[in-house]
């Protein structure tokens, strides 16, 4: 497993480097285009390697299906309540409400699974609003509509996820045949739409590089893909310009203003480590209760289980607080009800 997992990643990372130079950072996408246009001759192997992506996925699927669904400890660790937070799901959805990641609108359903609302880019500010606390330096955004209501989840919370799951819960379906088939698994195992396990967050990844995969064979295969005319440059200055995609760990917004001459003026990210970071603060505090309220864990275990918790979102907090911490330090301080300190537990 260990030796697939390398070669594919190596082949993979192959390919960036011959389009875009280096795989870490590549240098690609430029304005009105990209860098460098397929070679026709380069075509089948992007091709076989679409196939061998293709096969890697469906082999995760099945290494996820023997190793964790057939371990029923496992299984009620995923759907267990201390995992588990009942908020709004923000994802892209294509024309016919499928998950896309670059090319729709946002839809949001509430913790329900019904339809909320949905936006383009450029309507983010009407929809989300950015909290700033004390203690952080990330911000905590919500849902206009709702309001924030503090560190609580539920229909009357303004919180919302983003996320591999998100996604799934935001959309009705994946627009490749595989990965609906995983999609319907899914949903079929953990008792219907939506999902609030916050470790089904690593099932859902899964389901997604099925359709990474098959779509990297429908690009790759597509007679359009070797067209040599791959950059338009732009003409007109710009003024103010809005973005959004579906990073893998979840929705992405840029906004951008700038000058005459073209220079940027003002700023504003949310990236998706902002976007959970509420849900990311109740999934901590959950899960460090419900241990200690149980006693279920030493000091150790104590910690893995709650990194497990924000580990699922995959944070980048680095982007998120537009920082460069360095490092992933993990301290739990236990306290009495009168907040004096019992002890510290650290890693």
């Amino acid at each position: 497993m260990g030796r697939s997992v390398i070669a594919m990643r190596k082949e993979l990372r192959e390919l960036m480097t011959y389009l875009g130079g280096k795989a870490i950072h590549p240098v690609f996408g430029l304005p009105g285009g990209v860098a460098k246009p397929l070679n026709p001759a380069d075509q089948p192997r992007f091709v076989e390697t679409a196939k061998k992506g293709l096969d890697f996925a469906l082999f995760t699927l099945a290494k996820f299906e023997d190793i964790v669904l057939q371990n029923q400890e496992y299984v009620a660790t995923i759907t267990s309540e201390m995992y588990t937070h009942r908020t709004y799901n923000m994802g892209m959805v294509d024309e016919k409400n499928r998950v896309n990641f670059y090319d729709g609108r946002i839809r949001v359903v509430d913790p329900e699974g019904k339809e909320f609302g949905s936006f383009t880019a450029c309507e983010y500010l009407d929809a989300i609003e950015e909290h700033v606390e004390p203690w952080s330096y990330i911000k905590f955004p919500f849902l206009k509509r709702i309001g924030r209501k503090g560190f609580v989840d539920g229909a009357e919370s303004g919180i919302y996820s983003v996320a591999p799951l998100a996604r799934l819960n935001a959309a009705n379906g994946m627009a490749t045949p595989r990965a609906q088939e995983a999609y319907m698994q899914l949903y079929a195992v953990l008792g219907g739409k939506p999902v609030h396990h916050t470790l089904a967050n690593h099932w859902a990844r899964i389901v997604e590089m099925v359709y990474a995969a098959e779509r990297f064979l429908e690009l790759a295969s597509d007679p359009e893909i070797v067209d040599q005319r791959v950059r338009a440059l732009p003409t007109a200055v710009p003024t103010v310009g809005m973005g959004v995609v579906e990073a893998p760990r979840g929705t992405l917004f840029h906004h951008y203003e700038t000058d005459e001459a073209g220079l940027i003026t003002r700023a504003n990210l949310i990236v998706a480590t902002q976007n959970n970071a509420a849900r990311i603060a109740l999934s901590v505090d959950k899960v460090a209760r419900a241990l200690l309220d149980a006693s279920k864990a030493d000091d150790q275990g104590l910690l893995n289980m709650v990194e497990m918790a924000f580990r699922a979102y995959d944070p980048r907090h680095g982007c998120g607080t537009h920082a460069l911490p360095g490092a992933v330090s993990l301290k739990i301080s236990i306290r009495d009800a009168a907040g004096n300190l019992l002890r510290t537990v650290s890693r």
